[in-house]
């Protein structure tokens, strides 16, 4: 488990760039007040590496970090956007000194936030440009590279059991779009049932929500759990939801950077990879999920939820531009 300590979390920011009075503030400010004392470990780790980064520029520009004004919040965006970074990226470095300069002000070692209301630069593109997913047939073949073979012995029965993992594993993340994270810290007691529904209890960025199985996903998860009993396994609800069949880490958690190895090798196998200049990616299936569905006749608020979006305008962006041009409004009384 990952040591989240005041300590060890101090460690992680250069003392010799930031000021001990600061990584301390910053320490505390990151255990006890994001996420309301919550924060997960990705959380923490994301946050710290985005801080390190502006710490690092603060010392290469020669400035103080407890100093710094809002013209130099100003030039480390401008840095930022010449480094070409994406403006999404560049929100979530600045969130990130804003919190910053927030357990500052906790700790009284400054009075005012100079990140305070200072936003990415504009984007001119799309939003929807960004966006890379699949087409239904394309998800029809992704599926089908997971091939299902019976050899004799030990590597037999693990075969098994990767394959029945990976099937449920590829089809409900282009089917119901749940987050790598939110797969990767599943444990079997967040399997639950209601009659004869069944979901996993998933814990998203701010909340926690239910992610509804179809009745294929049900048979896929009964599959892959009896293939894991076969080998021997002694399931109990703390066990990881996707475990890993390697000979070095049997039975263990399936890292996030796992899911997407497999998820990547799968798609470079079935030449998914590259896409009209595109990479598709593990996040691409979340956006398959969203993008199908609306195609599908759903309506934005039942995607909205399922995808766990707190925002309805990011779900909006799954309605892609070039759905506009089967669904052009002017064509209803163009002959």
């Amino acid at each position: 488990m990952t040591d989240l300590s005041p300590t060890s979390v101090t460690q992680l920011i250069p003392t010799s760039i930031a000021g001990r009075e600061l990584s301390i503030a910053w320490t505390r400010y990151l255990t006890e007040d994001v996420g309301r004392g919550a924060a997960s470990v990705d959380t923490v780790r994301t946050y710290t590496t985005q801080i390190k980064m502006f710490l690092r520029w603060c010392h290469r520009s020669a400035i103080a970090p407890l100093l710094a004004s809002r013209s130099d919040i100003k030039a480390y965006r401008r840095a930022l956007h010449e480094q070409g970074f994406k403006t999404s990226t560049i929100a979530l470095k600045l969130s990130a000194v804003r919190r910053l300069y927030d357990g500052a002000i906790e700790a009284e070692l400054i009075a005012t936030n100079p990140a305070l209301g200072i936003k990415p630069p504009y984007s001119r593109r799309d939003p929807a440009e960004a966006i890379t997913f699949l087409e239904k047939i394309e998800v029809k073949q992704l599926l089908e590279c997971v091939e299902v073979s019976t050899p004799r012995g030990r590597i037999a029965i693990d075969n098994l059991v990767k394959q029945a993992r990976d099937l449920f594993m590829l089809e409900i993340m282009v089917v119901q779009g749940p987050r790598t994270v939110e797969l990767h810290r599943a444990n079997l007691e967040d399997i639950i049932g209601q009659g004869r529904k069944v979901g996993i209890k998933v814990l998203g960025k701010r909340q926690t929500r239910i992610v509804p199985l179809s009745d294929n996903l049900i048979n896929l998860l009964s599959n892959y759990l009896a293939a894991r009993k076969q080998v021997g396994e002694e399931l109990s609800p703390k066990s990881p939801l996707l475990v890993s069949v390697g000979n070095r880490s049997r039975g263990g958690r399936l890292s996030r950077s796992q899911i997407r190895t497999l998820v990547n090798k799968y798609l470079s196998e079935c030449g998914l990879k590259k896409k009209d200049n595109k990479t598709i990616s593990t996040h691409s299936l979340r956006h398959t999920a969203g993008t199908l569905a609306l195609r599908g006749g759903a309506e934005l608020r039942q995607v909205q939820d399922l995808l766990g979006h707190a925002d309805p305008r990011t779900t909006s962006i799954y309605v892609h531009v070039g759905d506009l041009w089967d669904n052009n409004p002017a064509l209803f009384w163009l002959d």
